[in-house]
C-alpha cells in the first residue's frame, strides 16, 4: 500500500482493488451515469462530460469526501500496477462523506456497484466497504478493531439483508478507543 494520502493509496483484497478517482476513469463513470436507474439509485443528477471531469477533480481536492473506485480483481487485464486506472476492471465506487464538521469521527460511506457485468455480485460491494472501513479506522484503533469492523459489517448486512432493505442499506457503527458497537435493525423490519 502506498504512503496514506489523498489520492496516493490503494487498497487491494482478495477480490477487489480500490483506486483513486482518476481523470482517466471518468467517460466510464459517466457513460454509468447516463441509466436513469443509477441517477435514481445514487440522488444524482445527469451530468455532462465535461461536468462530470470537473466533479472529479473536485472529488480530489475536497477534504470532505473521498471516494476510490472499485476494480473486480477479475476482470484486471495483466498484473495490477499502483498508479494504473485499470479501466477495463471498473465496476463501480465507494465514497465517504464527512457531512457533521463539528464531529471528525463522524462519517457516511456509500458504495455503487455499476458495471452492468457485476450485477448481483453483493460480495463486491460487502468487500469494498470492508477495506476501505479497515483503511479508515486502523491507523486509529489498530487492527483488532479493524477485524471487529468487518465482522460488524458482515453482521449488520446479513441482518439487514434478511430485512430486504438493500436499495438503501445503512448502518451506523460507533467507534472509540473503547468499543465498536452498531444500532439495532430499523423499527417495524420483519424477519
Amino acid at each position: 500500500m502506498a504512503a496514506r494520502g489523498k489520492g496516493s493509496v490503494s487498497l487491494e483484497g482478495q477480490k477487489v482493488i480500490l483506486v483513486p478517482y482518476m481523470e482517466s476513469h471518468v467517460p466510464k463513470y459517466h457513460s454509468w451515469m447516463q441509466d436513469p436507474s443509477l441517477l435514481q439509485a445514487t440522488a444524482s443528477e445527469s451530468l455532462s462530460l465535461d461536468q462530470e471531469y470537473h466533479m472529479q477533480l473536485s472529488w480530489s481536492q475536497d477534504l470532505n469526501k473521498d471516494t476510490f473506485i472499485v476494480l473486480d480483481k477479475d476482470l484486471l487485464l495483466g498484473n495490477f500496477s499502483h498508479g494504473e486506472p485499470h479501466v477495463e476492471a471498473m465496476v463501480g465506487d465507494v465514497n465517504i462523506f464527512m457531512n457533521d464538521l463539528d464531529n471528525p469521527h463522524m462519517a457516511e460511506i456509500e458504495v455503487m456497484i455499476a458495471e452492468p457485468k457485476s450485477e448481483g455480485r453483493i460480495f463486491l460491494a460487502i468487500s469494498s466497504i470492508c477495506h476501505y472501513m479497515v483503511y479508515l479506522v486502523e491507523p486509529q484503533f489498530g487492527c483488532l478493531a479493524s477485524f471487529g469492523v468487518m465482522l460488524m459489517i458482515f453482521l449488520e448486512f446479513l441482518q439487514y439483508q434478511k430485512f430486504r432493505i438493500l436499495r438503501d442499506w445503512k448502518a451506523i457503527l460507533h467507534l472509540s478507543s473503547d468499543t465498536i458497537s452498531s444500532p439495532p435493525p430499523p423499527r417495524g423490519a420483519r424477519a
